[in-house]
């Protein structure tokens, strides 16, 4: 493949969390920025200490700025934490943290939400404010939030996640407010015009089904022309990162790509998984997909860049078909 062809290629990813943000930053790797669109996961937002939280649209924004850190794969690369530090002396909440650079994206998110701003334009604006040229959107400007049922009582995504840890076990996801929330619009034009779809190999259950969740996203996906590739989390049935093998087991579904991608099975033509999973293959073909078993192990920017050039690759041989 030329790089002509990967100049050619609109591509829409679909992302959340840590394992989003490196398929992102492969993609924007071998992509002109104004090729690579990003729908990132919001039901993860929340307020705290009266600030309006995105974590996953903070990621990934982090990480295509180049300000992100790579040790955590959250926050800010040279963070500092004098806030957490005296909230903490003070017996303030502090459970979730949030550096003292964190928190200035923080402010001002808050601050122009609270303008009226939507959530869209806000992020834009911080986009454009850190040096971001690729498309980043919020899946919807209204509010959907994740709550987890578990064996302890239902806790909102945050509470499950940073404050306890991930420890309940999980009975039930409910993505409140997804059923009437209106998609981006911005979002539905990107789907309809992409040469690719990509569903990034971020937790299945708690980053990408809240944005299927949204009846006008989903449909715009299923009824796209463009190939729907799925990029597998689960390698040698562990979770790269987090908890997406531990919520699946809890939920009754199979901690495999086969698990993953029969779970994506309705958005999806396509599904990349690991050599180490290859075993899986025809098990994979048996569900209608086209497969490709490659090494799907992001640890650096060179691993991110050659996954994302095999993605565009598979993706051009299944248009062809």
């Amino acid at each position: 493949m030329t790089e002509a062809t990967y100049l050619e290629l609109k591509v829409v990813v679909l992302a959340g969390g840590v394992g989003g943000s490196k398929m992102v930053n492969g993609l924007a790797q071998i992509l002109p920025p104004e090729n690579l669109f990003i729908i990132a996961n919001t039901a993860d937002d929340f307020e705290h200490l009266g600030l309006a939280i995105s974590p996953d649209l903070d990621t990934i924004m982090y990480t295509l700025a180049g300000a992100n850190n790579p040790e955590t794969g959250w926050g800010r690369t040279g963070e500092t934490w004098q806030v957490m530090d005296e909230l903490r002396r003070l017996k303030g909440p502090a459970w979730f943290n949030l550096g003292d650079k964190d928190l200035a994206a923080s402010l001002l998110r808050t601050h122009w939400l609270r303008q009226g701003q939507p959530l869209s334009r806000v992020t834009a604006q911080l986009c454009r404010r850190f040096g971001v040229a690729q498309t980043l959107m919020p899946m919807t400007d209204q509010a959907v939030r994740t709550i987890v049922e578990t064996d302890e009582g239902q806790l909102s995504f945050q509470e499950y996640f940073v404050r306890r840890r991930c420890e309940p076990e999980v009975q039930r996801l409910i993505y409140e407010g997804a059923g009437s929330a209106e998609p981006n619009p911005a979002a539905s034009a990107a789907i309809q015009a992409a040469d690719l779809i990509v569903i990034a190999p971020s937790n299945p259950l708690l980053s990408i089904d809240p944005i299927l969740a949204l009846p006008g996203l989903a449909r715009a996906i299923r009824g796209a022309a463009a190939p729907k590739i799925g990029v597998s989390p689960i390698i040698g049935e562990t979770a790269v990162k987090g908890p997406a093998a531990k919520v699946m087991r809890e939920l009754g579904l199979e901690v495999s790509p086969v698990g993953v991608a029969s779970y994506l099975k309705a958005v999806l033509t396509g599904f990349v998984f690991d050599t180490v999973d290859q075993a899986h293959q025809g098990r994979l073909a048996d569900q209608g997909l086209a497969t490709l078993c490659t090494n799907t192990l992001m640890r650096s920017a060179a691993d991110q860049a050659r996954l994302a050039r095999e993605l565009a690759e598979f993706s051009l041989r299944l248009a062809k078909k």
